[in-house]
């Protein structure tokens, strides 16, 4: 098994780690052949419930997206949604469901009488962690690099898939999140090596074997042996609590409206009323257009499109609700998401057709768009303003 596999002895445990990679028809066979072949007392899982509820069937119909827009969770959820889909079309291509090999785990411990354990962290803990820690152009990148991931044309080969399980591969792939986006590097990978080998040692058995991602083995084998010497405790409390905004991030959303009622007031008092109007109907119709225009490009509903136009710069000067919610929230009342939805998203995130015939994906993409084409028009008319101003 080379390795994909590692044996730790420590405290007088055994702890197997073996090491997959979620879309490989060879990782499903080795997860079966490895519990049958060790026969441990327990199986830990590298899922949370609801990814295995995701798995098993059942668990979008239970999704509410206009609650989801009221709770402000629609970046957390277009996110998820990408990622699911880009593991999804690669899988697809090999013929195999993302995350089969953790089901196998779980299913062979089944029949074979083995007690079994979900050791992973809920996705959306890990999302809004990652999410909470990142400034607005650390969110912009991840958005994007979610997006190229999971609509670039380039298909991996089967024997490309398995060499993700190389420690080679997956030092250059950590490194390369690392420098691009450290936060989220430190959300997705460092915290939750932690919380597994908590997770796993917390779980008992004399002999006990976990099937994690590969690139989890390492970071999960050196907190395994922190824990069993006493230098590292299995209480992972606060890897499972969102940290409070901090004040930065509590200032920063205030000061675009600050600024552009100082520069009305400023062209007012230095140009006259005449001119600080017309800079208002400039910065409204920048604002609003472009945020109309990208409900337009997610092909919204029209009241929806109209919505983002009127909202958008009401969301700008009052940030604690942003266009988004206004116009995502308006298509999915208008164009109410069906069954079929819930039950074919995962399919339809694997394609810009899909993601459009979808109505829950639609009314997410015009969310998205409209909040980025608001956020365009204020960085094209402030400093059209400014400059005005400077002459």
């Amino acid at each position: 098994m080379g390795d994909t596999r590692l044996e730790i002895h420590a405290g007088g445990r055994i702890v197997i780690l073996v090491g997959t990679a979620h879309v490989s028809r060879e990782s499903i066979e080795e997860v079966r052949r490895s519990i049958g072949e060790e026969k441990p007392d327990m199986v830990c899982v590298e899922l949370d419930q609801g990814r295995y509820n995701a798995m098993t069937g059942g668990a979008w119909e239970k999704l509410d997206v206009v609650r989801v827009f009221k709770e402000g969770k629609g970046f957390l959820l277009m996110a998820n949604l990408v990622l699911a889909g880009f593991q999804r079309r690669l899988g697809k291509d090999l013929g195999i469901k993302p995350g089969e090999e953790m089901k196998a785990a779980v299913e062979s411990a089944g029949k074979l009488g083995i007690a079994h354990t979900l050791c992973d962290r809920e996705v959306q803990i890990t999302l809004r962690r990652a999410w909470s820690k990142c400034g607005l152009w650390s969110r912009a990148k991840l958005l994007a690099s979610l997006f190229s991931s999971a609509f670039a044309g380039e298909k991996l080969s089967e024997a490309e898939i398995e060499n993700l399980k190389n420690r080679s591969e997956l030092d250059g792939m950590m490194n390369e999140l690392a420098s691009y986006l450290p936060p989220v590097k430190e959300t997705l990978i460092d915290e939750r090596d932690r919380y597994l080998a908590a997770k796993i040692w917390a779980a008992g058995g004399s002999r006990s074997l976990a099937v994690v991602g590969a690139g989890h083995m390492a970071g999960i084998k050196a907190h395994l042996e922190k824990i069993a010497s006493g230098e590292e405790g299995t209480g992972v409390e606060e890897l499972d609590r969102i940290p409070p905004p901090g004040m930065a991030s509590r200032i920063v959303p205030w000061c675009i409206p600050f600024l552009i009622v100082a520069l009305l007031a400023w062209s007012a008092y230095e140009l006259g009323a005449a001119s600080s109007l017309s800079m208002l109907r400039r910065w409204v119709l920048w604002n609003g257009s472009l945020a109309a225009l990208g409900s337009l490009a997610a092909l919204g509903h029209p009241l929806a499109v109209l919505v983002s136009f009127v909202g958008a710069p009401i969301a700008t000067v009052n940030p604690l609700v942003g266009v988004g919610f206004f116009s995502g929230l308006t298509q999915a009342v208008l164009r109410k998401p069906r069954v079929e939805d819930a039950e074919s998203i995962n399919d339809d995130m694997g394609s810009i057709r899909g993601i459009y015939r979808n109505r829950i994906t639609r009314a997410l993409l015009v969310f998205l768009l409209s909040s980025i084409g608001g956020i365009t028009g204020n960085a094209i008319s402030i400093p059209s303003i400014v400059g005005d101003l400077l002459k």
